[in-house]
């Protein structure tokens, strides 16, 4: 199960815009102990557990299970090289945003990726 667990890639976030993300523990099923914290991110979901529902069954799978930390959005310009994390998710709470911008870094290393506890997008778009 760790090596399902390793294989599962820390950040899956949509190339551009602005959209929802949640932040989701995942470890072996029945599992202590060795868990990943994942961030996942789409302009598709109109709401944050929507995102949840599509990533749980594949992770099940596989084996794993899933919690989800919380959520908010994503602010992501590709030209500027600039993310910025903020917001919550009224149905998981607030995720731990510097957990977030952590992971985004290992991908995004030549990014400037920031966050707020701030609600609402204030444009670099």
């Amino acid at each position: 199960m760790a090596d399902n667990l390793s294989n599962v890639s820390a950040v899956e976030i949509d190339p551009e815009g602005v959209f929802k993300y949640i932040l989701v523990r995942v470890k072996a099923k029945g599992g202590a102990g060795e868990y990943k914290d994942i961030v996942r991110g789409t302009k598709s979901a109109e709401f944050h557990n929507h995102i949840f529902e599509k990533i749980n069954p594949d992770l099940e799978k596989l084996g794993l299970e899933c919690n989800c930390l919380g959520g908010g959005k994503i602010e992501y310009n590709s030209n500027e090289k600039k993310i910025r994390v903020f917001g919550l998710s009224t149905g998981f709470g607030k995720a731990d945003h510097s957990v977030t911008v952590e992971k985004l870094k290992i991908v995004f290393t030549d990014y400037k990726i920031t966050w707020s506890d701030d609600k609402k997008q204030i444009s670099f778009i």
